[in-house]
């Protein structure tokens, strides 16, 4: 049985998160906040949750600033964010943060189940139609500032063939799971990808090798590898 918290200030959409829940997850134990306060409070009354679903737009805490605060206050609480923002920069900030998911509000019932399931599982979960978008440098969140720009085909380069691959499908948000069954591979084999990716790259994270990656070279830079 998982135990989630939901923190969103619309009684509507709690109620609609809350039917999801209990349709595709029967057993769950559901608990609600309707502001920032009362989910910090809750959490300080017991912090023993499997997931918090956290509204960017909460009435006192705005934008990433709540997720920054709810993950300095319990670092150990797993937090993805429901939001109605579909932000490129946005997905990437909260991740950066520590988010190890983004739902976008908007996501189909079936799909926000399915994507719920995901990250109970273990598996970070992004949007993979926000993901495809192009990163604008400028509107990027203070979390992302440190990032250095797009990786040039020379940086590309240094990555094999399956490697490119994997990072193609990290920039659309797919899992480990997702892509180990596209390329048919073992998770624990993605996991080395994406450890070496990281080292090739010279960045610490998968956010910051998904920022790090322009889609275009990247795919280009493939093809060329591919006719080799």
């Amino acid at each position: 049985m998982h135990s989630l918290m939901v923190a969103d200030d619309h009684p509507l959409f709690r109620d609609a998160i809350a039917a999801v829940i209990q349709s595709g997850l029967p057993g769950t134990e559901l608990r609600e906040a309707d502001c920032f306060a009362a989910l910090t409070s809750a959490l300080d009354a017991d912090d023993d949750v499997d997931l918090v679903l956290l509204d960017l737009n909460l009435p006192d805490a705005s934008a990433l600033d709540g997720l920054r605060e709810l993950r300095r206050a319990f670092p150990a609480v797993p937090v993805a964010v429901l939001s109605a923002e579909s932000e490129r920069a946005t997905v990437l900030g909260a991740l950066d943060l520590g988010a190890i998911g983004y739902l976008p509000k908007s996501t189909p019932r079936p799909d926000l189940l399915a994507a719920i399931k995901q990250i109970l599982d273990g598996q970070i979960y992004l949007p993979a139609e926000i993901m495809r978008r192009p990163a604008e440098a400028s509107s990027a969140p203070p979390a992302t500032q440190g990032v250095t720009g797009p990786a040039d085909a020379g940086a590309l380069e240094q990555l094999t063939v399956k490697q490119l691959e994997v990072l193609s499908l990290l920039i659309r948000g797919a899992s480990n799971k997702v892509i180990a069954r596209k390329l048919d591979i073992a998770e624990t084999t993605v996991k080395t990808h994406v450890s070496a990716i990281l080292k090739k790259l010279g960045v610490g994270s998968r956010v910051q090798a998904i920022l790090a990656a322009d889609e275009s070279t990247l795919l280009a830079c493939l093809a060329r590898r591919r006719v080799r």
